[in-house]
């Protein structure tokens, strides 16, 4: 008699991976754009900044968003001065109390144009970035300007700065009758 034996046997496995959590960021940055035009209408020189959004700028954004905060419905734009040799620097801590007297540290505003800090007009936005219309400054004075910034306020030092930065192509001569056209885009 003849038998047969076989073993039957079933193996399997299985896996499934998962990337846990879901990653999601948000950058905030700023770029100004600049020119200036001389007495005679012609442009001089234009430049670009891409600036720094500084700490207490972002912090006025989350507070009004997700903190009650107050809302600023008037922002305003200056102006900073290189002043002799010293060069300008702008840092994420930087305040319009704490951004330095212009001779050693930080930076300095000018205030070689008519008036005061001039009101940054912005257009409603549905996308992921929001633009000012060009602002106008005539400048009354010789300097040499090195960069540009925004603020809660049109004079001291009491109000918040959103961001500052100087100009890609280094410092410019301005000479008093012309005029230099600011315009500020934000992004996230």
């Amino acid at each position: 008699m003849h038998s047969e034996k076989i073993k039957v046997g079933d193996a399997s496995s299985a896996s499934l991976s998962r990337k846990g959590g879901m990653d999601e960021s948000i950058n905030i940055t700023g770029h100004y754009t600049v020119e200036c035009v001389g007495s005679d209408g012609a442009v001089k020189w234009a430049d670009a900044i891409e600036n720094l959004v500084v700490t207490e700028g972002k912090a006025k954004l989350f507070n009004v968003n997700f903190a009650s905060g107050t809302p600023t419905t008037t922002w305003y734009l200056g102006l900073v001065e290189q002043i002799g040799a010293w060069v300008p620097v702008f840092a994420v801590t930087d305040t319009l109390a704490s951004h330095g007297n212009g001779t050693s540290s930080g930076w300095a505003e000018t205030t070689a144009y008519a008036g005061t800090r001039k009101t940054a007009a912005f257009t409603a936005t549905a996308t992921n970035s929001i633009s000012t219309s060009a602002t106008s400054f005539v400048i009354n004075a010789s300097i040499t300007a090195a960069g540009a910034f925004l603020c809660t306020v049109t004079s001291g030092t009491s109000g918040t700065l959103y961001s500052a930065g100087a100009f890609t192509g280094g410092n410019r001569t301005v000479v008093s009758g012309d005029t230099i056209n600011v315009t500020y885009t934000t992004s996230a």
